[in-house]
């Protein structure tokens, strides 16, 4: 029989877990299968745009690493998973610190598991949705030094902040932390997705951790005043990624900004 980590539901589909299985991982339960089955039936390129969403993750942290950024927050990390951003980071100086951020158990385990030895990274336990706690434990624990610059990484997260819990605010918490210098990446999806895929992703996400909801471009944009975004600006991920890549129904805006 299968063992599950305390405070783990494994009936309900749980975003890292679906995501972990689109990128070919194996730390997934049977209902996170069924959900990424069902996603790859209503948008067939959904592996596609997990794996775009990879390499936007990727070319962020270089982006801030090669500016000079040598701290990185990575929020709603998920399961760790090559390349993963303290790997990315440590390309450009061996001495990048990592906070890998995530709220679930699992991942927890996972990552204190995979990431045990490796210096200068540092799991942890906490609520995107609840700043203030994070901003705190960051610099009570001596993690982050937020008078000197710091990359947050907001990949594939605010999406799954519903509107009663004030995506703009958080967004605005960790500005405010921020030194100039700083860099904040995100993705979210955007409201021009193919609606087989939108009917399908909220019947059967609806109440669970995975549950999302998508926003117009010009709603998202806004989270980011004060911020000056980098080129190409707020765009589609393959935009961003410049590679002449392929449209997919499910579509992801990306964007990489700067605090000034």
């Amino acid at each position: 029989m299968e063992r599950v980590p305390e405070g783990v539901d494994p009936t309900k589909p749980n975003t890292a877990r679906v995501y972990n299985y689109l990128l070919g991982g194996k730390d997934n339960y049977a209902v996170d299968q069924a959900v990424a089955h069902r996603m790859l039936l209503a948008a067939p390129d959904s592996r596609t745009m997990a794996w775009f969403s990879r390499k936007f993750l990727a070319q962020a942290v270089t982006t801030a690493a090669v500016a000079g950024v040598r701290q990185f927050i990575d929020l709603g990390a998920g399961i760790p998973t090559t390349p993963s951003v303290h790997e990315v980071a440590k390309e450009v100086d061996p001495a990048a610190r990592v906070v890998s951020v995530d709220y679930d158990p699992v991942v927890f385990a996972h990552a204190n598991a995979m990431l045990a030895g490796v210096p200068g990274v540092t799991p942890m336990l906490a609520d995107v949705r609840r700043p203030e706690e994070l901003l705190e434990r960051l610099e009570h624990e001596e993690l982050i030094d937020f008078t000197q610059p710091v990359a947050i990484l907001c990949v594939g997260v605010l999406h799954f902040v519903m509107d009663h819990e004030h995506p703009a605010e958080i967004v605005a918490h960790f500005r405010e932390a921020m030194a100039p210098g700083s860099y904040l990446a995100f993705t979210h999806g955007c409201d021009n997705t193919h609606r087989d895929f939108v009917d399908m992703a909220n019947s059967d996400t609806a109440g669970s951790p995975a549950q999302f909801i998508l926003r117009p471009r010009d709603e998202v944009a806004s989270y980011f005043k004060g911020f000056e975004m980098l080129e190409p600006g707020l765009v589609t991920v393959q935009q961003w990624l410049g590679d002449d890549l392929p449209a997919t129904r499910l579509v992801i805006l990306g964007g990489v900004c700067r605090k000034p």
